[in-house]
């Protein structure tokens, strides 16, 4: 089990091995992320910045690094959270762009 830090709310929540962060951080708050719908082209929703714990997620695979590509304001720490799935293996901090930051 990892836990899961969402910011900038400062949430928390428990996730096993192989839940995505969209589940984790959904079951925390539903309206802090949109459901995933895989007939949108623009995933920015689901773009999420990974401050710790990056190793305690799965590999980027090309599928998701292809879709990054497509979004302004990627970085180092960015993940797409309908992707990223839980290993299970350390606690994780993630931030929160756009939809659910309140901004």
């Amino acid at each position: 089990m990892s836990t899961i830090t969402i910011m900038p709310s400062g949430k928390t929540v428990e996730a096993g091995e192989g839940t995505t962060l969209l589940a984790a951080i959904r079951s925390a708050d539903e309206s802090l992320l949109p459901d995933f719908d895989a007939t949108k082209s623009d995933l920015s929703p689901w773009h999420i910045f990974v401050h710790e714990g990056r190793k305690g997620l799965s590999k980027t695979s090309r599928e998701e690094n292809e879709k990054l590509d497509a979004i302004v304001g990627v970085g180092s720490k960015s993940r797409l959270a309908c992707f990223a799935t839980v290993l299970g293996t350390e606690n994780i901090k993630v931030e929160l762009l756009g939809f659910g930051s309140g901004l």
